[in-house]
């Protein structure tokens, strides 16, 4: 149940746009990867119990490094905050261990529940995606995902990540709509609900890992998975 009492979702004005985040939110970005850090410290002769330390550290890197100028592709992003990751948790990082780490991002396929909660969005909606991502990493997902996506609005192309408004608004423009015609559903609460709340755009919060949400960043409706999120916007 959300934490929060806050006011319940409105459909109006009626949005023509559903954006969602991807990875974590569409695809399983945290079973891949922890499933990928775990073989790495096995190889390392680690248990696999820190792997989430792993994974958490390396977020903390890769935000940084996405709020740095000039603009890094995500391909870059990736190795750089895997290694820094590993160094500061006093791992000894080879080439092959990142590499198989920033290579499982484009294997990343979606939850179970997500290509028919998505088909049964778009026969109502246009679907986008706004993704910290490159167009090269991203397009592999959105094939896993099997499901068409009207528009994919990457990082690299809005040379901003979220939670920057600029690449929400660069994805705007482009679909040639207003944020009040756009419904933002994400499961990032730092990258995307604290986007949402700043711009004013309304957000579903899909809570996959039953974390705590954050009450500076309300109003956002809180719901399990993308199922929710679709009986949210396909009221009965």
């Amino acid at each position: 149940m959300p934490e929060f009492d806050v006011p319940m979702f409105k459909l109006d004005p009626t949005p023509k746009v559903i954006t969602f985040d991807c990875y974590g939110t569409l695809v399983q970005w945290n079973e891949v990867l922890l499933r990928e850090i775990g073989v790495v410290l096995v190889a390392q002769g680690r248990g696999t119990q820190s792997a989430s330390n792993v994974l958490d550290t390396f977020s903390q890197h890769s935000r940084r490094l996405e709020a740095e100028r000039p603009h890094r592709i995500y391909k870059d992003i990736l190795r750089l905050a895997f290694r820094a990751a590993m160094v500061e948790l006093g791992l000894a990082p080879n080439e092959g261990d990142v590499e198989r780490l920033a290579t499982a991002i484009p294997t990343m396929g979606p939850h179970p529940e997500v290509s028919d909660a998505l088909r049964r969005l778009s026969e109502r909606y246009k679907l986008a995606i706004f993704t910290n991502s490159d167009d090269d990493l991203i397009v592999h997902n959105v094939a896993r995902i099997g499901v068409p996506i009207d528009f994919v609005i990457t990082a690299e192309r809005a040379q901003a990540y979220k939670p920057a408004r600029q690449i929400f608004e660069y994805g705007y423009r482009t679909m040639g709509v207003t944020k009040d015609e756009t419904v933002h559903v994400a499961m990032g609460m730092f990258l995307d609900m604290k986007a949402c709340h700043d711009l004013g755009v309304r957000g579903i919060w899909v809570n996959r890992l039953g974390q705590r949400g954050n009450p500076d960043w309300l109003p956002y409706a809180e719901v399990p998975d993308l199922n929710g999120a679709a009986a949210l916007l396909l009221p009965k």
